[in-house]
């Protein structure tokens, strides 16, 4: 692990962001250009553009279990098939208006079952255990507004994306955010503790490493 001060724990967990060519996050969010034209698309998985593009907007989730996948387990399976194996634990559930999910309880089941990790659904995680949680060795799925990518002052509400935290410092929280932008806020992201409260959503999963 990589420490920049003596209150400061950064673990070195491979990045994933949730589409398949992180630099160009900024164009598909400002509508300069659609998933479907991502060149790498079928590095997701995906069967086509189309189905790449559906499914890309909406696996924060997934992206943060490859990540973690990655740093322990040293594999990293495409998206589409983590996210077929969800569909399958019923983490996700797909309807006429989109996918419910990601769903805390049957994903850390999957979790569990089927990569051997510890997995904890987390209704309620207070923001004070999180350090603490990162200092055991875990990393957190938490739940925040996507407007952490670019520290909007006034998020609509909290929630609503999950970003994995991989360390802590007495000022920040340390994130791998998979919507990020580059060079900003989107691997080893320092977040200020006073923007976290404003976009946390007081829950979410916490993974670790088997004993």
């Amino acid at each position: 692990m990589a420490t920049n001060r003596t209150s400061a724990l950064v673990h070195p967990v491979p990045y994933h962001s949730q589409w398949a060519s992180p630099e160009l996050v900024p164009a598909i969010l400002g509508g300069a250009m659609s998933a479907e034209e991502d060149p790498r698309w079928s590095a997701y998985g995906a069967r086509s553009p189309e189905e790449y593009a559906w499914w890309s907007w909406r696996l924060c989730g997934v992206a943060c279990l490859r990540m973690a996948l990655a740093y322990w387990r040293d594999a990293a399976p495409t998206a589409m098939e983590l996210a077929a194996e969800c569909l399958e634990a019923g983490a996700y559930v797909r309807h006429d208006e989109g996918l419910h999910g990601l769903i805390y309880a049957p994903f850390a089941a999957y979790v569990e079952r089927r990569w051997g990790l510890t997995a904890q659904s987390r209704p309620a995680l207070p923001r004070n255990e999180i350090p603490e949680l990162v200092a055991a060795g875990r990393l957190p799925l938490l739940s925040v507004h996507p407007s952490i990518r670019d520290a909007d002052p006034r998020p609509p509400h909290r929630g609503g994306h999950l970003v994995l935290a991989v360390g802590s410092t007495d000022d920040h929280l340390v994130v791998h955010n998979p919507s990020g932008l580059p060079a900003h806020s989107q691997e080893f992201a320092r977040v200020p503790w006073e923007t976290f409260d404003r976009v946390y959503a007081g829950r979410g999963v916490v993974l670790g490493p088997r004993p």
